[in-house]
């Protein structure tokens, strides 16, 4: 829970600016961010509308940022695939990576751009049950590479897979309980605390994220152990 709390607050203050900037400059997408928390927390109707109000900045947001504003948002977002490279690494029971290895968690931030990016694209593509089965292929085989890419390749793919499995098993939870809890919890929370309530909302469904994000790694990690897999997987020396 300590690290899905700082899972939450960094997603918020570093990597939330870097992805409005990247949504507002993105022709195709008028929803930008926005749509992005929409379809992640399967919002609709009123609070859809409340959510998008408060995170959908004006098309000039691109014009105004400047060069060394731009290299900040791309350091702050780099500094967040360092934490999650670092959790996936407790987990694991990994010696921290070489600071050289940042290039790693550059790519790692590129390929979550496009990941939510094409998650979104299903949303208006395709729908019902093929959306849901795609979507849910597409993010085992994100949080499967991603775990292999951040770890330097020091874990096998096979014992990758069911931490992959189970985050994506996680977030379809995580989704459903969205959409019967936050979704009128926004809209109330909007008219008695105004757009602040919004975002405590929005902070507690990335919470929840961040808790699913680790807990689903930490879960494969288990079940390799138990099931005997870990038996010749070597472990770095303790002390």
């Amino acid at each position: 829970m300590h690290r899905a709390m700082g899972f939450a607050t960094l997603v918020l203050v570093t990597l939330a600016p870097l992805l409005i900037v990247v949504a507002a400059a993105d022709p195709l997408v008028g929803g930008g961010f926005a749509l992005w928390l929409v379809d992640g927390m399967d919002l609709s109707g009123r609070s859809a509308q409340v959510l998008s109000q408060v995170f959908s900045p004006p098309r000039k947001v691109v014009g105004s940022t400047s060069v060394l504003g731009g290299v900040l948002l791309a350091v702050f977002g780099v500094a967040f695939g360092g934490s999650v490279q670092n959790a996936y690494e407790r987990v694991w029971r990994l010696p921290s990576g070489p600071w050289h290895r940042i290039w790693r968690q550059a790519v790692w931030l590129c390929a979550l751009i496009v990941y939510l990016y094409a998650q979104v694209q299903t949303r208006t593509a395709v729908a019902g049950t093929y959306r849901m089965l795609i979507s849910v292929a597409i993010g085992v085989l994100f949080f499967w590479w991603g775990q292999y890419f951040l770890l330097g390749h020091q874990v096998r793919w096979r014992l990758l897979l069911p931490g992959a499995i189970a985050t994506m098993i996680g977030l379809v939870g995580l989704r459903a309980f969205s959409f019967l809890v936050f979704t009128p919890l926004i809209v109330t929370n909007a008219v008695s605390y105004g757009a602040i309530g919004t975002i405590l909302v929005v902070e507690s469904w990335l919470i929840g994220a961040g808790f699913v994000v680790y807990g689903g790694a930490l879960a494969g990690h288990l079940f390799c152990d138990r099931a005997g897999h870990l038996l010749g997987h070597p472990e770095p020396p303790r002390g």
